[in-house]
This record gives structure tokens, sequence and C-alpha cells, in this order.
């Protein structure tokens, strides 16, 4: 697997980023140990997770496979902190007193000395930015962590953060950007990637399937095994359900028809190899799913494919 520089930094990542939202809810250890070995095996480095993620389990299976299925320096962690459920409601805190103790309790999860990729997972209103980026700074200065980034930042928040975190003034720089990407979701192309390219920083898409929506397994109704159709995950993937995706996602599959590929492979191409794009995060529910998706390592879209989708899908 291709392994790219994150924006300016000295951190290289896989093109293709395993992400671990279900890993301790909906995707049990064995399934998640299955799914590693198959990303280790296609050359992939790069680990997506979050202290949110199930509540962190996610973080705990991984930290359960560190020394044991793969050394600890062959793999890239990437988490986040700053969102937590309190009494059944979701919260931002961005605090730094609440960031640098996500941070400690992830690392105690990992059961590692530090995260690679440190992130903040959305933008707090209700902090003053500069006590968020101070958070970072004591994270990388205490050695908890070596690289930092934010995600779900809008174009100005970004900026700014970037600006304010000037390693000319001692501040730690940040590294990367994560924001949702894909075909049925190119908002990201506004303000996010060309704020990326300006200010030397990767881009992290999350996402790049639309959902799972860009298989094409929603094309004919709501499979009963789908993300769609479970508790947890019915909200998330209802946005993509609508007459102007559904277009779109067809307009993959005869694409995807006319090369002898899959829609997925279709779609997470186009993403993977848009300029800008550092890796893209992609999730699955078995190691089988996965293996699919990796395959798209062996594929490049043709340019008249590229410009099509991208008329098709503005």
């Amino acid at each position: 697997m291709e392994i790219r520089r994150l924006g300016t930094s000295g951190l290289y990542v896989s093109r293709i980023a395993l992400g671990t939202m279900t890993w301790g809810r909906d995707t049990n250890e064995h399934e998640a140990a299955d799914q590693l070995r198959a990303f280790l095996d296609a050359g992939g480095n790069f680990i997506d997770t979050s202290a949110i993620y199930g509540d962190g389990d996610s973080e705990r299976v991984i930290g359960g496979f560190i020394n044991t299925l793969i050394p600890r320096d062959e793999i890239i962690i990437g988490s986040k902190a700053g969102i937590s459920f309190r009494e059944g409601e979701r919260k931002i805190d961005n605090s730094r007193g609440s960031l640098l103790s996500d941070l400690d309790r992830s690392l105690k999860r990992l059961g590692v000395e530090s995260i690679d990729l440190w992130q903040v997972s959305e933008f707090d209103t209700q902090t003053p930015l500069e006590e968020t980026l101070s958070a970072l700074d004591l994270a990388v200065l205490s050695g908890r962590v070596r690289y930092v980034g934010i995600s779900n930042f809008n174009g100005w928040q970004s900026a700014r953060s970037a600006t304010i975190q000037n390693p000319y003034l001692g501040k730690i720089a940040i590294t990367s950007l994560q924001n949702e990407y894909s075909l049925l979701n190119r908002s990201a192309e506004i303000e996010l990637l060309p704020a990326a390219k300006a200010m030397g920083l990767g881009f992290l898409a999350w996402s790049p399937l639309a959902r799972g929506v860009l298989t094409g397994k929603y094309l004919d109704g709501l499979p009963a095994d789908s993300r769609g159709a479970s508790q947890h995950f019915a909200s998330f993937v209802q946005p993509y359900l609508n007459k102007k995706s559904q277009s779109i996602v067809s307009a993959v599959q005869v694409a995807a028809d006319g090369l002898g590929l899959s829609p997925l492979e279709v779609s997470l191409s186009w993403v993977r190899d848009h300029e800008g794009v550092s890796s893209a995060i992609v999730g699955a529910r078995t190691g089988a799913q996965l293996r699919g998706i990796l395959r798209s390592e062996e594929i490049q879209l043709p340019v008249q494919v590229r410009e099509a989708l991208d008329e098709i899908s503005l």
C-alpha cells in the first residue's frame, strides 16, 4: 500500500486508514483481529480510533493487539478527544482539563506511552480556542503525543487554529484536518482542502463511502443487516438516503459496471486519489468486507471517469 506524508510533517501514513468505530461493540475482538491482519497484510499502517468509540471499547480492543498481534512501532495510532455522553446526551468539552483527562484515559486503554496523532474531535463554541489548543502543546511537550490535528472544524476554525499554532511562536504545529468527504459530500472542497494545501496540512477523509451508501446496497431498499437498519447507525446513514444521493449512486454503479469494478472500489478510489487527500478512513463489519475494500489498492480510475463523476456529483 502507498505510504504518504501527512502534510509537511514527519509522519507517514498509509493512504487507506483502518477505521475502528464499531470495534468492541458491533465488531467483536475476533473479527477485529481478522480485520487488522488483513489490513497489515495489505501494507496498511494507520489505525483511526477515538475515546468515544464504543465508550472506549475501540481503544481497549486495539490495546489488546499491540505487541501481541502487531509490534507497537509498526503502526500509526490516531485517536481523538473532546466528546462524551453524559446522562444520555452528547457533550463537547474542549477545555484543557477535559481534553488532557481524555488523553490519559486513552493512553491507559491503548496501553501505550504515546499516541502518534491526537486530534480534537469537534469545535467547542463554549471554550476559548486558545485554551483548547493549549492542550495540544501540553500533550506533545509532555511526551504523551507525537503529532496533533483537528477534526470536523470548518474552514475558518481550521485556519484560525493553524494560525494560532505557529511553531515560530513556540507552539506545536497542527499536522492534519479530518473531515467527511465523499462523492455524496464534497463540501470539503469549498474551504477545507484549499486551506489544508495552503497551510501544509494533511487531510484525512472520513466516510469516503458516504456512510456505506456508495456501495449501492441501499438502491433497492434498506437491507436488514445494514448499518442503516441498525439501532446505533440508522440516523447516521439516513441523510444520504434521498433522491439526489440515489442518482449519484446509480451513476457510480454505471461507471463501475463499465470498468468491471464494484461501486465501492470506484467511490473509494475517487476519494483516495483526490488532490490533497492524505488518507481515506474505511471501516468494515467483517474481515471479508475489509478485504473487498482493500482490493481498491489495485485500482486507478481513468481520467475520463473521474471527470464524469466530478460533474455528476456536484
